[in-house]
């Protein structure tokens, strides 16, 4: 990645804000514009400094960090935001605001490297022009497919399944590389093991236990959507 990466780091304790700046200064493509110790102190410098990856306690005064994530996603160009906490519980609020990342306190540096990769390599894609071919393929034959033509993809025994209206393939690519590649087009996350192409749902059912069925032009398949998922979705579809 060849530009930095402005960050915000927002934790009302003054020492996780030290000793997280301390981390991330160790990773080159991380610049630090800024901290915030309240989530109202966060969203002001989100507006004014607009930065790109946002360090984001959850457990903070005035607004929450899921509350602070939740008023983000309706921004035209939030950034992305990397959950630290000390409490393990608040995992999925974090991810239902689709959060990139969620790491513990004490922070362990490998993860947080890892989710730092992740983070770059999302952003990297948003820079580039929605532009390309989609490869897959297990073998030496490549198949290259218009992402608009992807229905969904699904994951299972170390194989990812894509359904295009062009046939269906086989991949070693895993879903989060395959959805990090597909950032700037109409894919959505809805299960652990199903990334959908949200242009092509055209029915959402109740299914059990607050799950729900998608239905999607082009194909019979039924695909499930976690529970934990569904109020992300239609926020992200429905007008």
């Amino acid at each position: 990645m060849n530009q930095t990466i402005q960050t915000l780091v927002a934790d009302d304790e003054k020492y996780s804000r030290e000793e997280l700046k301390y981390l991330l200064n160790e990773h080159p493509s991380i610049k630090i514009s800024g901290e915030a110790a309240t989530g109202r102190e966060a969203l002001s410098k989100i507006i004014t400094d607009e930065p790109e990856l946002l360090m984001l306690d959850i457990d903070m005064p005035e607004m929450t960090g899921t509350e602070l994530a939740a008023i983000l996603k309706k921004m035209k160009n939030p950034p992305l935001i990397i959950f630290t906490t000390a409490y393990s519980e608040y995992a999925v609020e974090a991810f239902k605001v689709q959060a990139v990342g969620y790491l513990l306190k004490p922070i362990d540096e490998e993860e947080l490297s890892e989710t730092v990769a992740y983070a770059a390599e999302l952003l990297e894609s948003k820079r580039e022009p929605a532009q390309g071919k989609l490869a897959v393929g297990v073998d030496e034959s490549i198949t290259y497919l218009d992402p608009a033509d992807v229905l969904f993809a699904s994951r299972e025994n170390n194989t990812t399944t894509i359904v295009s209206v062009k046939g269906t393939f086989k991949s070693r690519t895993t879903l989060k590389e395959l959805e990090s590649r597909l950032v700037m087009h109409s894919f959505f996350r809805v299960h652990k093991s199903y990334l959908v192409n949200t242009e092509a749902i055209t029915e959402m059912t109740p299914w059990f236990n607050g799950a729900y069925q998608l239905t999607l032009d082009g194909t019979d398949a039924k695909i499930p959507v976690s529970r934990n998922y569904v109020k992300s979705l239609r926020s992200r579809i429905e007008l």
